[in-house]
């Protein structure tokens, strides 16, 4: 009888172990996810694009544009023109008439 008591109460620990490693394993896969989203969210995006935009002459068309290549490519170029060999991703979206889309 303590001997089946012993082995149920192994199991169960055992068992305990393995839920709990799962849920931290679990919570620690959503907080990278979390975290990522973040980075490449809409505040990451509009500071850049807004530094890359901000001598563009038409802003709104430059930010439009500059933040859906930053939600794709996770990047956007130093500077307001030029160095996009930082972000080939980013160099080398083009829009429906085979330009480049990203500002």
């Amino acid at each position: 009888m303590t001997s089946m008591m012993t082995k149920t109460t192994l199991a169960m620990t055992t068992l305990l172990l393995i839920i709990s490693a799962l849920l931290a394993t679990i919570v620690v896969a959503a907080a990278e996810s979390t975290m990522s989203n973040d980075i490449i969210g809409s505040n990451f995006c509009d500071s850049k694009c807004g530094v890359r935009c901000s001598k563009a002459g038409r802003q709104d068309r430059c930010l439009k544009y500059c933040g859906i290549c930053c939600q794709k490519c996770n990047c956007v170029p130093s500077g307001t023109s030029g160095n996009k060999a930082e972000c080939p991703c980013y160099r080398d979206m083009k829009n429906s008439k085979g330009t480049p889309k990203c500002p």
